[in-house]
């Protein structure tokens, strides 16, 4: 049992009130949650460790938001900085709750958006993706139904699109070579990668005759 003493707002954080239960800070609450104290109220046990669980959660909420501010998180990327952070698991699942409560976590949005975003900036293979989302702590369903409606073929143009300027002025055979690997690299297979190189090069010819340099062609490459 014990008496709160002194309600003090933060000087870092004008959010949050430092609490002190019989002239002792005992912990920091928000000021939604503070304005049910006043000073000389009585605190049973079970209180201070009610208000002390309920400021361990809003210190972790607080923590995850700034975690939020760079770029849209999973629940699964939250977890695992909230725990590399010392948090207990029980506060991290009470923060996660509310977190998902006042809209901050959803992972169908987050795989909506990450597909959206690989798929504009840096355009990846179906299959990359949806390792890049399990890796990110995402249920199987939530990745498949981001993945939906996603066209490799046209991911796989795209991403070669992405190094049209770079591979400027090589031979057909060189252009062939580097694109196959960096698709490859992106997870798209030798197949698709074959026959979007292939369309790339008549497209080139056809439009841009002056893009290659002077080299025959490898045969293999010309094969259906």
């Amino acid at each position: 049992m014990g008496i709160v003493t002194k309600l003090e707002v933060q000087k870092r954080n004008k959010k949050r009130v430092n609490v002190y239960v019989d002239d002792v800070y005992a912990f920091s609450l928000s000021l939604d949650e503070a304005v049910r104290l006043s000073r000389g109220q009585i605190l049973s046990d079970a209180d201070v460790d009610a208000l002390m669980n309920l400021s361990a959660v809003g210190l972790a909420v607080d923590r995850a938001l700034r975690f939020l501010t760079l770029r849209p998180r999973s629940v699964g990327e939250v977890k695992q900085n909230l725990a590399r952070n010392g948090v207990a698991p029980l506060v991290v699942d009470a923060a996660i709750e509310r977190l998902t409560q006042i809209g901050y976590l959803d992972d169908r949005v987050f795989a909506s958006l990450w597909v959206e975003d690989r798929n504009r900036f840096k355009p990846t293979s179906p299959k990359a993706l949806r390792y890049e989302l399990k890796q990110k702590g995402v249920e199987n369903a939530v990745i498949d139904a981001a993945l939906a409606d996603l066209d490799a073929g046209m991911a796989a143009h795209r991403a070669a699109e992405s190094q049209l300027k770079k591979l400027r002025g090589s031979t057909q055979r060189a252009f062939r070579d580097r694109l196959t690997a960096y698709l490859l690299r992106r997870g798209f297979n030798h197949d698709l990668a074959r026959r979007t190189i292939k369309r790339m090069i008549e497209d080139l010819e056809a439009e841009m005759p002056e893009y290659f340099a002077d080299e025959a062609s490898d045969e293999f490459y010309d094969e259906t």
